[in-house]
């Protein structure tokens, strides 16, 4: 038994990657499971792999919503005599994502459901004013109360540029909006963008586009228009405008969070949690009218 902070049990290991393990831990003070995210100590004195975590932290404790896994408390710890930082989430039980769809393309109804609960997730960290700026497979968890979205470490607020001093992009390239590549500054719509990627890649089990390298996926996403989707037995039409209106080369043209939420939780017919106040946003006359049908 190991104690973080005075308070955290670690109890066992749930996985473990090159910067962090993750445990399954009990909070003694509110007497609660909770998941712990343990940085080695290379990088916790790593100053860029430190801030990730932190700004992981801070990010995901600036909101609440069912489908983004809860950040509870960030801290360091003295272990064998040496710093560790640690980030403190909630703990759910699940299938990674990306787990699921390398058994192959996705029922339309679960892809459906899946991207709404997560355009939802996404409608509440906008509304805070937070870009994810990772959204890919390995950072959605399948849950039995729904999709959550993990992992706010490459997050920044809207507004703020969208690289590092040297010029660095943060993401996975495959889900990288065109608007990214510019080096602008952070927004909305290059989530939604992801959305729209993960959305075609649910109902394919390919990417829109294609490509064998990180340059021609790159080139694609600036170039390349989505290839049209193949047929799929009882696909609703506006499930499949909503994909491609979300892959749009131009963010005014995609839809919101919200809007993208709404549509594809009305398609497959399941509720989601979003803000209530749809903003203005240009899109599609079909999308927009069916959006404020909804939110009515």
């Amino acid at each position: 038994m190991r104690f973080l902070g005075g308070r955290y049990r670690l109890r066992r290991k749930l996985g473990e990657g090159g910067m962090a393990s993750v445990w399954a831990a009990h909070d003694e003070v509110l007497d609660r499971e909770v998941a712990v995210k343990l940085l080695t100590p290379e990088h916790t004195a790593d100053r860029e792999a430190f801030d990730r975590a932190r700004n992981e932290a801070r990010s995901g404790a600036r909101f609440a919503h069912p489908n983004v896994v809860a950040v509870y408390d960030f801290g360091t710890s003295r272990r064998a005599g040496r710093g560790t930082a640690y980030l403190v989430m909630e703990l759910v039980e699940g299938q990674p994502l990306d787990a699921v769809m390398s058994e192959g393309p996705l029922d339309w109804r679960v892809a459906g459901r899946v991207c709404a609960e997560i355009g939802a997730g996404l409608a509440a960290a906008h509304g805070h004013g937070i870009v994810h700026r990772d959204i890919k497979p390995a950072n959605v968890v399948l849950t039995p109360a729904g999709a959550k979205i993990l992992d706010f470490g490459v997050a920044a607020r809207t507004g703020q540029p969208d690289q590092l001093p040297d010029g660095t992009l943060l993401g996975t390239p495959s889900y990288l909006a065109p608007e990214r590549l510019e080096r602008g500054a952070a927004a909305p719509p290059a989530d939604v963008y992801a959305v729209g990627v993960l959305l075609y890649q649910c109902l394919t089990g390919r990417l829109p586009w294609p490509a064998d390298t990180d340059a021609q996926v790159l080139h694609a996403h600036r170039h390349t228009p989505p290839a049209p989707l193949p047929e799929i037995a009882g696909l609703p039409e506006e499930l499949a405008e909503v994909c491609t209106a979300s892959l749009d080369k131009l963010p005014e043209a995609r839809p919101t969070s919200v809007a993208l939420a709404l549509l594809l939780s009305a398609a497959v017919d399941v509720p989601v949690h979003v803000p209530p106040v749809l903003r203005p946003h240009a899109m599609s006359p079909s999308i927009h009218a069916t959006t404020e049908a909804i939110s009515v």
